[in-house]
């Protein structure tokens, strides 16, 4: 038998990575209405079908894409000069985008839910309190997840492997969402906010920039090998 071709299942991560922060970017593109200031709007937007396959695809489907995504760049860095960087920002991003699973997995099947019983006459299910330690879980999700993402940002740019400004486009897409996007939309609407897709859609640009090159360098060397793009 064959051994597999490493730098092929590689690439197809790289295109991975891309497709999952164009997913992320579609799917937070409508903001929901503030629970509360306006719950009946709010119960109503998330009872929607539509709302449901939009985190089933975006904000699930999309996490789950985004780890698998960081564990092909990790490897497609690491037989590089930053393997060692490179590693530890894949170790980093693929356990925060992990633990940024639990919300996601809330957002699409409980929050339904609790808007159509609000809606069925039960307004005491807003008062539905999680416990601190998904509170925690998803804080500390976030922390390294973007972490994770700026040091993969950081060790692109440093690779001279993968284009450099597409390892600056990922960094401050990063900013961008997690914290411009994520943690302001949070404290202020408790939603999320446009630089939360603008932030996942230069991420994507970004990913899309890295799976490119790696896939028009690609021959029958591994792709970590390859040329010098500067």
């Amino acid at each position: 038998m064959n051994p597999p071709n490493i730098s092929r299942w590689i690439r197809a991560g790289l295109w991975t990575l891309a497709a999952a922060w164009l997913v992320t970017a579609w799917s937070s593109l409508e903001p929901q209405p503030d629970q509360a200031k306006d719950p009946e709007a709010w119960a109503r937007f998330v009872s929607a079908d539509s709302y449901q396959v939009g985190h089933l695809l975006g904000s699930t489907g999309g996490t789950i894409l985004a780890i698998f995504g960081a564990l092909a760049l990790g490897c497609c860095l690491a037989g590089t000069r930053v393997g060692g960087l490179a590693l530890t920002a894949m170790v980093t991003a693929a356990a925060g985008t992990a633990l940024l699973l639990v919300p996601a997995v809330i957002s699409t099947f409980a929050t339904p839910a609790i808007g159509k019983a609000y809606l069925a006459g039960n307004p005491d299910v807003m008062q539905l309190e999680f416990p601190a330690s998904m509170t925690g879980a998803f804080l500390l999700g976030l922390l390294l997840a973007f972490v994770g993402n700026v040091l993969l940002g950081i060790a692109v740019w440093r690779s001279r492997l993968l284009p450099r400004w597409a390892g600056a486009l990922w960094a401050g897409g990063a900013v961008l969402f997690y914290v411009l996007g994520v943690v302001l939309g949070q404290a202020t609407t408790g939603s999320s906010l446009p630089t939360q897709s603008a932030g996942a859609l230069l991420m994507g640009a970004a990913a899309v920039w890295i799976a490119w090159t790696a896939t028009w360098r690609s021959a029958d060397a591994p792709v970590a090998r390859r040329g010098n793009t500067g």
